[in-house]
């Protein structure tokens, strides 16, 4: 009975906090590059725009829902509903921490371990084109069958040297589990360099791990890549005859993808929930020091030293003062440290990557189709070969482990 419960009870906070993240993720974008271009951003729904992410879904659940009469109506509203679906369910894979016990029993952090994670989520990535691929042909629409059929090309494309990729930090870690995967990562070099995948020997991962972020912006459809949305080419792309949340439900897939590959980024090349330094040397009160000093700084801004011309800072930075020195405490129980601390470092490696995809999207301009083609056949996909082919070397003239 404790099992059904806990994972009927994993599967609610998963669930809540993927959908909190996507929301919210829209909003942190565009504060981010309100900052790069020197502009305030979300502002007026709430404190510092807060409620924004609210305030979209019921603008977009509450707008009128067209659909045009030229259209194939069923594939029409299937099409986002499969963008959805396969960007949801690779989440149910992805572990975010260790195993504890939790009421007596025994469970991982995270909703299911298959022993070919890396398999599954591959599979579903590689269907996941059909919904936009078949929301552009199924809206009788030029510019939007362009723009699925460039998604078509750029997703298979992309999804070469991506696999490839994967393939090397596989043949160190010698298993398909991303559970495993994440534990072959444990440990320290010289007592304080981590053994990820990026710098575990006899060849460290690098450059599969930038040829793996590279194709991961492609796959998302993210700037420098975002090809089959040109506005200036094609309206809006695949989506142009798309409103209300069908509209919605096809940027709620980007998300939700960009989540996922930052996920599997860290699992497979950032040693998932293990901490950059040993415990021994302080690394579980980091969450602690982290937060601690957030709360600190929005505290004295907010009391002693409040922004000119922002009058809710007097009374909307103390209470979120408050709240980060709360959860700042939550990380010093001893029941809770086990299960806050390995999430917390998941979080803030995913949560890094996350920042260098909006950090790109408001810094590279987009690259002309050609040269996207010609970039992943030409360059991108050699030199994946090349590293697959120097670690396969380097693993076998190492010899099995142990």
């Amino acid at each position: 009975m404790n099992f059904f419960l806990i994972s009927l009870i994993k599967t609610g906070i998963v669930a809540g906090a993927f959908m909190t993240t996507l929301a919210y993720l829209q909003w942190i974008e565009r504060k981010v590059l309100a900052h790069i271009q020197s502009r305030l951003g979300p502002y007026r729904v709430g404190p510092h725009g807060l409620l924004q992410p609210l305030a979209d879904v019921l603008k977009l659940t509450t707008k009128e829902g067209f659909v045009p009469s030229h259209v194939n109506v069923f594939f029409y509203v299937l099409a986002p509903f499969l963008a959805v679906l396969f960007a949801l369910i690779s989440i149910c894979v992805i572990p975010f921490g260790p195993s504890v016990e939790i009421l007596g029993v025994k469970t991982d952090l995270g909703l299911a371990d298959l022993n070919i994670g890396v398999l599954f989520v591959l599979a579903i990535s590689s269907v996941g084109v059909y919904g936009i691929a078949l929301g552009g042909w199924a809206s009788n629409n030029k510019y939007s069958l362009m723009g699925g059929l460039r998604s078509s090309a750029q997703m298979i494309s992309y999804e070469l040297p991506m696999a490839i990729a994967l393939v090397s930090p596989l043949l160190l870690l010698n298993d398909l589990s991303l559970r495993t995967i994440v534990n072959e990562q444990a440990g320290y070099y010289l007592g304080v360099i981590p053994k990820w995948s990026i710098l575990q020997m006899p060849f460290p991962q690098v450059f599969s791990f930038l040829i793996f972020l590279i194709s991961a912006f492609a796959e998302t459809n993210r700037v420098p890549f975002d090809l089959p949305e040109a506005e200036n080419e094609l309206v809006a792309g695949f989506h142009t005859e798309y409103s209300s949340l069908n509209f919605a439900a096809f940027f709620m897939a980007e998300y939700a993808n960009m989540v996922t590959v930052t996920c599997m980024a860290t699992v497979l090349f950032l040693g998932g929930w293990h901490p950059l330094w040993p415990a021994e040397y302080g690394s579980d009160y980091a969450p602690f020091a982290l937060l601690a000093a957030g709360s600190a700084m929005l505290l004295f801004h907010g009391i002693v030293q409040p922004v000119r011309g922002r009058k809710w800072d007097r009374y909307s930075m103390p209470v979120a003062g408050l709240v980060f020195g709360a959860l700042s405490l939550l990380f010093l129980l001893p029941a809770l440290k086990p299960v806050l601390v390995p999430v917390f470092w998941f979080v803030a490696k995913a949560g890094v990557l996350l920042f260098l995809f909006i950090w790109i999207r408001g810094t590279l301009p987009r690259f002309r189709y050609d040269q996207l083609m010609n970039f992943t056949w030409k360059f991108l996909f050699p030199v994946a070969i090349v590293n697959l082919l120097i670690t396969a070397l380097a693993v076998a003239l190492q010899g099995p482990k142990g």
